[in-house]
């Protein structure tokens, strides 16, 4: 189990459809996709001797900014971590 530290948040990349709702079967895109699920939440970050609580929570849907993070290869697994700061919004 990959735990992050800090105000840092361990993210599953969510697989863009190829199929859209009406069944319009779409080209293959070399954009990466910007939305992710959260699987694992640093505990916070420290700021003037206070812990400062993360916004994001395990199983949120979350828009990332395009380059950010750091990919890792987990029991076969890709996940990428990220700071709390990259994380531009939640999907409800």
């Amino acid at each position: 189990m990959i735990k992050p530290l800090g105000d840092r948040v361990l993210i599953k990349m969510k697989e863009k459809e190829d199929t859209t709702k009406s069944g319009i079967i779409l080209s293959a895109s070399k954009e990466k996709p910007q939305v992710a699920v959260v699987i694992e939440v640093g505990p916070g970050k420290v700021v003037d001797g206070k812990l400062e609580e993360m916004v994001v929570k395990k199983g949120d849907n979350v828009i990332l900014n395009k380059y950010a993070g750091t990919e890792v290869k987990y029991e076969g697994e890709d996940y990428i971590i990220v700071s709390q700061g990259d994380i531009l919004a939640v999907v409800e």
